[in-house]
């Protein structure tokens, strides 16, 4: 199955409490899960590539054999791609858990860089966390 997965994240200040939301279609773009949820005490960085990798691996939970990952975070997706260095030795290895989970379940995966206003279901959903922390 391939799937679509836009994810989004916020904090109201750097580093604080962390929330993120996705929002997962099939390639018909048809809905098949939204979620949000907080994280810890997090930087934005950390945040951001930790709502990739849950994401990444929710999407591989529910049986996809190939993922589009759609974040707003070019820091996130030029690092997974190879094309940026890895400076934080936090991120490099949420980037490591990232490529091993994705080698284990021997899935293809692009990902894509979008502008915020391009993402807003997601946007939409870490707001709903923000607000209502539970």
């Amino acid at each position: 199955m391939k799937l679509k997965v836009y994810t989004d994240g916020g904090s109201r200040w750097n580093p604080w409490i962390a929330w993120l939301g996705v929002y997962i279609t099939d390639f018909f773009d048809k809905k098949v899960e939204q979620r949000y949820k907080h994280l810890w005490e997090k930087t934005n960085n950390e945040a951001e590539y930790l709502w990739a990798y849950y994401w990444i691996k929710r999407a591989i939970e529910l049986w996809a054999s190939e993922i589009e990952l759609y974040m707003d975070s070019n820091l996130v997706i030029k690092q997974l791609s190879w094309e940026w260095k890895i400076k934080k030795e936090q991120l490099r290895k949420i980037n490591e858990d990232i490529i091993s989970e994705i080698k284990k379940a021997n899935v293809k995966i692009k990902y894509n860089w979008i502008p915020r206003e391009d993402n807003k279901e997601a946007d939409r959903l870490s707001n709903v966390a923000m607000d209502n922390p539970s």
